[in-house]
């Protein structure tokens, strides 16, 4: 009977990574560029891509006028959160990232939307990523690559986000009437 081997690799958790760009890299050129280049500099540090969805345009947040490139990657990974966290910190820092304005223009973004392992929460971050069901550029692609996977706190799929992030909403008549001119008792 042989010995069992002495050190049992951890099992790896599965993490879908928001990726965004809407500024040039020096070496890695166009934001589209620095996407894939931030995804192999991802497994160079042992995060291994399983997927990415294809990179979209989308419109910026806050004061930042520059148009981001977008796109969402699922990866395995041994990582505990807090060291994922890490690791894509390190990558944004060696992409020339700075602490700076919330929502400004940004050569990398990194977050992490999801874990296998469910909710997450400490005083450096949350999972799922607070803000991701609100968002179509990172619904949108996500959709793309895991359209099934459950928001552990929502808990609905991806697909049912986007459904409901997509759905029309009902007009407002008083809105309706003073943005066409008219009164609103009408």
């Amino acid at each position: 009977m042989r010995d069992a081997p002495s050190h049992v690799p951890e099992p790896l958790a599965l993490y879908a990574i928001g990726l965004g760009s809407n500024r040039r890299h020096a070496r890695h050129g166009d934001p589209r560029r620095v996407l894939l280049a931030a995804l192999a500099a991802m497994e160079s540090v042992g995060i291994e891509p399983v997927d990415a969805s294809a990179i979209i345009a989308s419109a910026p947040l806050g004061p930042s006028r520059r148009r981001y490139a977008n796109a969402v990657a699922l990866v395995a990974s041994p990582l505990s959160p807090p060291e994922m966290l890490d690791r894509l910190k390190a990558i944004e820092a060696a992409f020339g990232r700075r602490k700076g304005q919330r929502w400004s223009a940004r050569t990398l973004d990194l977050d992490i939307l999801l874990w296998s392992g469910g909710a997450w929460s400490d005083a450096a971050l949350t999972i799922p990523h607070p803000e991701m069901a609100r968002r179509l550029f990172v619904l949108r692609p996500l959709t793309t690559i895991a359209p099934r996977w459950r928001h552990p706190l929502a808990q609905h799929s991806i697909r049912q986000l986007l459904r409901r992030l997509e759905r029309p909403r009902p007009i407002d008549r008083k809105t309706q009437a003073h943005a066409a001119g008219g009164r609103s008792g009408d």
